[in-house]
């Protein structure tokens, strides 16, 4: 069912939690599922405050898969939310954020930046080495984080957890979802 605000969501008070549906793609050439340490560990979190996993895959680092699985998901309206976790680097393998901006109706910048300035208090100026983004896409939030699973933990316990949770003041992303796809 897709996410909107329902007679009684809208009448719902601020104070009450409200779980979202979240799909999880990590992009790596070496991870599979059985080994993805950094998406298990998102998936923990993200379920252990009440959302929903939708689906989970891995895909290799290359622009048409990832484009393939993100359109698929995109499209699907038992997901509000995706999580691509690696390929954020500047190395030659790195095309995570090559892959999703030709996706974005729009770009959130602040989620970037706001990722490298909490990064830069923990490992210093290494945190301009990250190109985690963030946007919107055909009405999902669409999220690149990198590949490690203290960057990954970082990204859920210091902004999303918040941003999903419509109890966040002042704004959070799950009070503006149901206007995402407004022309």
């Amino acid at each position: 069912m897709p996410f909107v605000l329902s007679e009684e969501t809208k009448s719902m008070p601020e104070t009450i939690f409200q779980p979202i549906r979240i799909a999880v793609l990590t992009i790596s050439d070496t991870r599979t599922a059985s080994d993805d340490r950094s998406g298990d560990a998102l998936i923990q979190r993200l379920t252990d405050v009440g959302h929903l996993l939708a689906t989970r895959s891995v895909v290799q680092d290359e622009i048409a898969s990832i484009q393939a699985r993100l359109r698929v998901w995109i499209a699907d309206a038992e997901i509000d939310v995706i999580l691509c976790v690696g390929g954020t680097g500047i190395t030659g393998r790195d095309i995570t954020p090559e892959a999703l901006r030709p996706l974005f109706d729009k770009e959130l910048p602040g989620f970037g930046e706001l990722f490298r300035m909490l990064s830069y208090q923990k490992i210093g100026t290494a945190a301009m080495l990250s190109r985690a983004l963030g946007g919107v896409s055909g009405g999902k939030l669409l999220f690149a984080l990198p590949g490690s699973t203290n960057a990954v933990l970082q990204a859920w316990d210091e902004i999303l957890v918040h941003q999903f949770d419509r109890r966040t003041r002042p704004g959070n992303l799950v009070a503006l979802m149901p206007r995402l796809k407004e022309k």
